[in-house]
């Protein structure tokens, strides 16, 4: 333990504000057992098109057990076993795997599903479609590629204030699944007041998950002197719980494991909230709990704004 390590036991003899729910969701468990089912009845190796989630912990582990990432279709040999990620993928996709003659396994969240149904719904209706969402981002991606056509991409107010579309009369606005609560309802009132006769999705398109994660840290966040988010860097839904943590006036950090902190962020500060993003197992959660109780965070007490009972049924292809 370093001279710096040792002074935080003087200094932070403190509290862990562990959220509750945090970490894991339905559709990243029902992803991750798809490739874990695939694995177990087809044997490896087994291909899977992306990361299943955004979490190299899990990633790496699925690897080490015969999974096979892979950035595109070319990398994966005729007629083999491919997973679709929980984050979608187009039709083009789709076509591609079938004229290679791929053993598709869709491991796609329904909930994202869900969003893909409701391009394809609208753009046969002629409709003008507003993605809210995320440019690069997987699940963007797979979604814009239903219908590119009907669908202009919108990150931020600034966005929809040089939108322009054919008919203001007839568009909809939908929304990737993992993004900010507040930043969303503001596009959205803007687009509103710009376009009143637009429509919205017949239910809220982000996630059950992304949205209890955020309002535990609103919760927390009066309590916390700052706020730990275990999740990657390119893990949506865990980028938003920072922002909504700053939002809330407390300051956060990322991190992806217990490797990360800083000891620096933790001067002078006894009540840290810990939460974790929907792609994150709980054993690095518990890795940064038992680091931060070495360096005197000795009370540790659960924060639960809600209880999860979410589960999605495996695809068809593993039922058999």
């Amino acid at each position: 333990m370093t001279a710096e390590e040792k002074n935080l036991l003087i200094v932070n003899e403190g509290t862990l504000l562990l959220m509750r729910p945090r970490g894991f969701c339905a559709g990243v468990i029902r992803a991750i057992e798809v490739v874990e089912m695939a694995l177990e009845k087809l044997g490896p190796p087994v291909y899977v098109r992306k990361e299943i989630v955004h979490n190299r912990y899990v990633v790496d582990d699925l690897a080490g057990r015969g999974a096979v990432f892979v950035d595109s279709l070319d990398e994966v040999p005729g007629g083999a076993v491919v997973i679709f990620s929980a984050h979608g993928v187009s039709p083009e996709v789709r076509a591609e795997a079938k004229a290679r003659r791929l053993q598709v396994i869709d491991a796609t969240c329904p909930l994202v599903t869900k969003v893909h149904l409701e391009v394809v719904r609208y753009a046969r209706e002629h409709y003008t479609i507003v993605l809210i969402g995320h440019h690069h981002h997987d699940e963007v991606v797979g979604t814009l590629g239903e219908a590119p056509e009907s669908i202009r991409l919108v990150s931020s107010v600034e966005d929809v204030d040089s939108l322009e579309v054919t008919d203001p009369e007839r568009i909809v606005y939908l929304t990737q699944t993992t993004l900010s609560i507040d930043d969303t309802a503001e596009i959205v009132a803007r687009l509103k007041e710009r376009f009143p006769g637009i429509s919205g999705p017949p239910t809220q398109d982000i996630c059950y998950a992304t949205g209890n994660r955020q309002a535990a840290v609103k919760m927390v966040a009066p309590e916390a002197d700052a706020i730990l988010v275990v999740g990657a860097r390119n893990s949506s839904n865990s980028n938003r719980l920072v922002e909504v943590a700053q939002r809330a006036g407390t300051q956060a950090y990322l991190i992806s494991c217990a490797a990360d902190i800083d000891p620096r962020w933790l001067e002078g500060r006894r009540s840290l909230g810990i939460t974790a993003g929907a792609s994150t197992p709980d054993i690095l959660v518990e890795q940064v709990v038992d680091r931060l109780t070495q360096w005197g965070y000795s009370r540790i007490k659960e924060v639960e704004w809600t209880q999860e009972d979410v589960r999605f049924a495996l695809p068809l292809e593993l039922k058999n």
